[in-house]
């Protein structure tokens, strides 16, 4: 499906809701799964990809129900052996975490993706899983991913990549190995997981960069899942770049590892406010307001960087309207992801009259510039970059078209109704 996208000249006003949480809609389900008895999901993600995390688990053996508008988890505490490949679809969080906990299992099982997802690295999640006796066949480090379940031993992994997935594969294979299994960062990526896990009585502590865990028992548990603040991150982009903008985000999930985007607004200038912030299920939670104003560049890199790595290409198109040069580096994994963000970030926002250029491990903005549009974008079948290519078409001078822009129902199916809820 093709977008045409229009500039808007009125702002951006009114109160909404962000979806739910898919980072943690994908941990809530896996690790219900790995709990014995009825675990309740308030909120949960109805995305792609955390369904296809929920398709999988029920080929796992779990049973679930909607009721009353939560998804029941009931579990026995064991998994099945599946009886046909198990399919990730597009999703890289259910392949790399579900590759942790089959590790350990009793029995054999098939991973496969999409297209997209069978190109993207897995040799991250493999090599610490080896180290701890897991038997992994793949496709030169690809997807599909066989898995012969066999006995794990903990270890002590030191990690030159600072990644929630690869972290999270490592923990939830230590739920299954013996002895103590330690996993340290260089610097600390989200830790939903962790935080998870704590929540439902996993033995696990953590000590700087430093989380270890022992084998566990995970304990049924009421979960609420907070908005998703890297859905909400499009609509503190649009709200801060289209003129008399005033907007309201409510029941946004705040963990401090995922608020990379919060701190570069505030380096930029932007008018920003957070409203009652509160604690729900073990993470922090709070309302987001947002007017428009006037941006200044800034630097984003190091330790930023895991904390916004999926937000990187709406705040390029922010940095377009920010006075200065913005500088971007340290992100070479973006080229890892559905599509390589720097690349097609770059050479979709420059047909759009976008002063930018890629470098090796980021890209250079220079603003303010004015966005022409007039041109056909293209998504390259990133959820992601459709949706921070519709941010950027609000504010070009001439309409712009985005083939292919349905990907966005990977993660967002709500996205255009939301923002229509916004312009009444």
């Amino acid at each position: 499906m093709n977008k045409i996208v229009n500039p808007i000249s009125n702002g951006l006003n009114g109160k909404i809701t962000i979806p739910p949480d898919k980072s943690i809609s994908h941990r809530a389900v896996i690790f219900s799964s790995l709990a014995k008895g009825k675990s309740v999901i308030k909120n949960f993600s109805k995305g792609k990809d955390p369904l296809s995390t929920l398709n999988i688990y029920k080929s796992l053996g779990i049973n679930y129900e909607y009721k009353d508008n939560n998804l029941v988890i009931i579990s026995n505490g064991t998994l099945t052996p599946p009886s046909d490949i198990l399919d990730c679809g597009n999703s890289g969080t259910t392949m790399r975490l579900t590759a942790g906990v089959l590790a350990g299992q009793d029995f054999n099982s098939i991973l496969i993706g999409d297209k997209s997802l069978s190109k993207r690295p897995m040799k991250r999640v493999i090599e610490p899983l080896a180290m701890m006796g897991a038997i992994i066949k793949s496709n030169n480090n690809k997807a599909p991913l066989e898995i012969l379940g066999t006995k794990l031993y903990g270890i002590d992994y030191i990690s030159e990549l600072p990644s929630a997935q690869v972290k999270s594969a490592v923990l939830l294979a230590g739920l299954f190995a013996e002895g103590k299994t330690s996993f340290t960062e260089p610097y600390l990526s989200r830790n939903h997981t962790e935080l998870m896990l704590s929540y439902m009585d996993a033995e696990i502590s953590t000590n700087g960069l430093t989380t270890s865990i022992k084998k566990s028992e995970l304990q049924p548990k009421t979960l609420q899942i907070p908005g998703d603040i890297s859905s909400a991150a499009y609509f503190i982009a649009a709200g801060a770049i289209i003129p008399n903008s005033n907007i309201i985000l409510k029941d946004i999930g705040l963990n401090p590892t995922r608020t990379g985007i919060l701190d570069i607004l505030n380096l930029m200038g932007a008018d920003i406010e957070i409203l009652d912030k509160r604690i729900v299920s073990n993470e922090i939670v709070g309302d987001i307001r947002i007017c428009s104003s006037e941006l200044r560049a800034c630097e984003i890199s190091g330790e930023l960087i895991p904390r916004l790595i999926d937000e990187i290409p709406v705040i390029a198109v922010l940095a377009t309207q920010a006075q200065g040069q913005t500088i971007i580096k340290n992100a070479e994994d973006l080229r890892n992801k559905e599509s390589d963000r720097i690349k097609t970030v770059v050479t979709e926002l420059k047909k759009i009259g976008a002063d930018i250029e890629e470098t090796a491990d980021g890209m250079i903005i220079n603003g303010k510039t004015k966005l022409k549009g007039g041109a056909e974008i293209k998504t390259y079948n990133d959820h992601r970059i459709a949706m921070s290519l519709y941010i950027a078409g609000l504010i070009c001078e001439k309409e712009i078209l985005i083939e292919d822009f349905d990907w966005i129902n990977i993660s967002f199916p709500e996205f255009e109704r939301l923002f229509a809820e916004l312009l009444i």
